[in-house]
Parts: C-alpha cells; structure tokens; sequence
C-alpha cells in the first residue's frame, strides 16, 4: 500500500492558466518566486515524460534531482555577503583542523568546494521547502524511487521523483 503525500490537494483546477497558478502559488507559499522557478526548472527537465529524477544527467555526470536543482538555483540565491562568511566561516573552520595544504591554488580549491558542498546541503533543503510548497498547491506529485521499491517515503536509498500535472504543464506552455 502507498502512502498518500500528506500535502498533496486534491481540488486542483483542470482549467488553470498561468496568473491562476502564480495566484496559488502565492497563497500557498512564503516564497512564491523561488518556488515559482522550482516549479519552471522541474518542467524543463521533466520534459515530456512529465517527470523529473531521480536522477538528471547533465555534462556526462548522472546527479540527483534535488541536487541538480540545487545546483541551478544557488545563482539566485547568491547573496555576495552570505557568501563571504560561509566562505571566511569554512576558511576558518580548515585551519582550525590544520587541513589546508600548504600550496595556496590547492587551498582555495578545497575551501571552493567546501562551500560548494554546503551550499548545496543548504539548496537541498530550500528545494525540498518550494517542492512541499507545490506539492500543497497540488501542482506536482512526489514520490521515492530506488533501493527495492518505489515508495511515497523517502529514505533507504531512495531519491525524489517529481510529477508535474497536466494542467499545470499546460500553464507554463509545455503540452506536448
């Protein structure tokens, strides 16, 4: 037996353009725009299928969705004092262990993916927040794909598979 998404709605309007879907997204969302450009990125990479993940293959390399998500959106969350004291933060935080190399290139390399690997962490989270969001607004559909089974629960080496609906596909210009 699969268990329901608990945000899932279920009075989604078959009818829905795109001011109506900007309208409810603004209702169900703190972050309607972050959220309203999850929404864009998941269509784009769904393509026709409809469904975006568990993995997106980008530049020869096979990544998770929410990561690749992530990855995409860190442009927008680019905030040039945030990212100053992540990076002063994670500088400071490798030499306090003693783990930067001696040669400085190789230094900055580390500290580079360091913050890389955090921001991405933090991303994940954000991502997972907009897709909850569209979830409620019944605008996608979420479930885990992986070790086994497929499931509505995450874990057990299981990553997000997201669903975009008809309708909502038809509101951003991607009926096929």
């Amino acid at each position: 037996m699969r268990q329901m998404d608990l945000f899932a709605r279920n009075d989604v309007v078959e009818d829905l353009n795109l001011p109506a879907l900007l309208q409810r997204l603004a209702d169900v969302s703190t972050r309607p725009r972050y959220t309203f450009m999850v929404l864009n990125l998941i269509a784009r990479v769904a393509g026709a299928s409809d469904s975006a993940g568990p993995y997106v293959r980008e530049r020869g390399e096979v990544i998770p969705v929410r990561d690749w998500l992530s990855d995409a959106m860190i442009p927008v969350t680019h905030r040039e004092a945030r990212r100053r004291a992540v990076v002063a933060h994670v500088r400071a935080d490798l030499e306090s262990r003693h783990m930067l190399p001696e040669d400085p290139h190789l230094a900055e390399q580390m500290i580079a993916d360091e913050v890389r690997g955090r921001l991405r962490q933090s991303g994940r989270t954000n991502v997972s927040r907009a897709v909850s969001d569209l979830v409620r607004a019944g605008f996608l559909r979420r479930h885990y794909q992986g070790y086994r089974v497929d499931h509505e629960n995450r874990g057990a080496q299981r990553e997000a598979v997201y669903t975009i609906t008809p309708a909502v596909k038809r509101a951003l210009g991607k009926a096929s």
